[in-house]
Formats: structure tokens, sequence, C-alpha cells
């Protein structure tokens, strides 16, 4: 498979979360979000372990556990606290600079070198959200700020440690180990801090349904197979499709208005999604090893030269 079909079916992922905000609007209120975060995860999970039929190694069940609470547990739950407490601009804005920081933890944790184009890119990826999405009168809650920066940097350092800790498992089974252990960590939070949930109606189904099997199994399926073929820092970038997606959404089924600003910002973003991909190519580090690498499990293809190793 090309390195271009591998950036276009991980770019699936932060398309498909882009109708996240559309999809807990429309079809989800008054769901409570700890609830929302555990229905998602857990569910997904749970079916995905079903398929796979393999549980991970007990000596590496710390390390799952880890990041399904930094990818799902921690990451969703700021992420909900910023939005609560944050115009969805600003909340956005500081989403957007996860592909930042997963070059800068990249270059400590797994030895990528920090190249200034990948960094411009970055930047200007962040730039570009914010003209898209941040209203001039946008209030700034300090707990918020601090919400909306730790789930990017929550969402960061489990994108590199996903790329360090895959022990040559198949991605398939990777995804599924992390969304149950995420979900069995929202799931006390949710039943300790919220409220009972709502009688479903038919609309909470559907919502629920394509939040969980595509939202979070398809997606991250997607996600966690692009880290390990192209490297966290070809695919951070790629998130930041995900506000132009909302943007997209916002205007084509709820009637919002773009601005020539937003267009933009949009144009922007789009740019930095190119420049992260044909920034300087590198070799990458010395390939990880997996000791551990159970009997019958295949290797991850090994990354090529080319393929940069920093992340989202």
């Amino acid at each position: 498979m090309t390195r271009t079909t591998d950036l276009l079916l991980t770019a699936l992922a932060p398309a498909v979360w882009g109708s996240t905000y559309y999809v807990t609007t429309e079809w989800l209120p008054g769901v409570d979000p700890l609830t929302l975060a555990m229905l998602r995860a857990l569910p997904a999970g749970l079916l995905l372990l079903a398929l796979v039929r393999q549980l991970p190694p007990l000596r590496h069940l710390g390390r799952i556990v880890l990041l399904g609470t930094l990818n799902f547990a921690v990451f969703w739950s700021l992420l909900f606290v910023a939005a609560q407490r944050l115009p969805g601009g600003v909340a956005a804005t500081l989403g957007s600079s996860q592909a930042l920081l997963v070059l800068l933890l990249a270059r400590g944790w797994l030895g990528t070198p920090l190249h200034a184009a990948s960094v411009a890119a970055a930047v200007a990826g962040a730039v570009g959200v914010g003209l898209l999405v941040l209203a001039p009168s946008a209030a700034l809650d300090p707990l918020g700020l601090a919400a909306g920066f730790g789930s990017a940097a929550a969402m960061a350092a489990g994108t590199v440690l996903s790329r360090k800790w895959q022990w040559g498992v198949a991605p398939l089974a990777f995804t599924a180990w992390q969304l149950a252990a995420g979900g069995f960590v929202l799931l006390p939070l949710a039943m300790l801090m919220e409220p009972a949930l709502p009688a479903l109606q038919p609309a909470h189904v559907g919502g629920l349904l394509y939040l969980g099997l595509v939202g979070a199994a398809v997606t991250y399926f997607l996600w966690f197979r692009g880290i390990a073929r192209l490297g966290p820092g070809p695919v951070s970038v790629l998130a930041l499709l995900s506000p132009v997606v909302a943007v997209g959404i916002g205007w084509a089924l709820l009637d919002q208005s773009l601005t020539p600003v937003q267009l933009f910002g949009a144009l922007v973003v789009l740019g930095s999604v190119g420049a992260g991909q044909s920034a300087p190519l590198q070799q990458q580090p010395a390939a990880i090893t997996h000791p551990s690498r159970e009997p019958g499990q295949h290797a991850v293809r090994p990354t090529l030269s080319a393929h940069r190793a920093t992340s989202l």
C-alpha cells in the first residue's frame, strides 16, 4: 500500500471527528459529557475485543491503561470541560496545538529530528484554525484554557506513546485494548459525577451508534494504524482537518455563514496539512524493537525512511 493511500485512510479519522459536534448537538441533546464519552468508548472497545479475541499481555496492561486514559478518558473529559467553559473557537484553537506538541514530544521520546519546516507547518495550522473558528469577542476562562491545553497535551502524549509502545501488535487489537481501557476508566467517573442516563429516543440510539462504531471504533483503528505506518508527525497534522470539516458541516447543514477570514483560515489549514506531509523528509530514528512480541503476532511494517516519526 502506498504512502498516499495510508495518508488518505488516516485522514478519514479527523474528517469524521469533525462531524462529532453536529451529531452531539443535533442527535444527543441532554446526554451528559462523561456519560457520552463512556458510551462512545466502552461499547466500541468491547465490540472490537469480541472481534479480535485477543487480550493484552498482563505485563503490558499498565501501559494499555495509560494509553486508554490519555487518548480517551483524559482527552475527552478535559475537552468537554473546555467546550463548556470556553467558546468553541477558543477550544478548537487550543486543540490545534496538538500537532506542535507531538513534534516536541516525539523529539524527546522517539529521538525524531525536529525540522523547522515541520514546526512551521504545525504553527501555521494552529493560526489557520484560529482564523477559521475564533471570534474577536471570545472570552478566556482560566480553567477552560487549562482544560483545553490539557486535552491537547493528553492526546499528543497518547499519540507519541502509541507509536513507542505498539509492540508489533495488529492495529485493530491495539485500538480495542485502548478503547476498552478508556471506557472502563470513564465508567466510574460518569456514574459518580453525573445523573443517570435519560430515556433514550431513536435519535439518541442513532447518535450513539454513529459515535461509537464510526467515530470511535473505525476512526481510531485508522488513526493508530496511521501512527504505526507513517509516524506520529505526519498523522498529527492531519488532525487539523477536523475543525475544517466541522465548519463545513455547520455551513452546509445548519445554515451558518462563512466570512472571508474564515475561508482564508480554511485555506491556511489545508496548506499546512499539505506542507506537513511534504516537509523535509528525514531518516527515521533507530527502529523500535519488540522484544515482547507475542507468538503469532505480526510485526508492524517498518516505517519507510522517508516517513517522519512525529505525532498528533
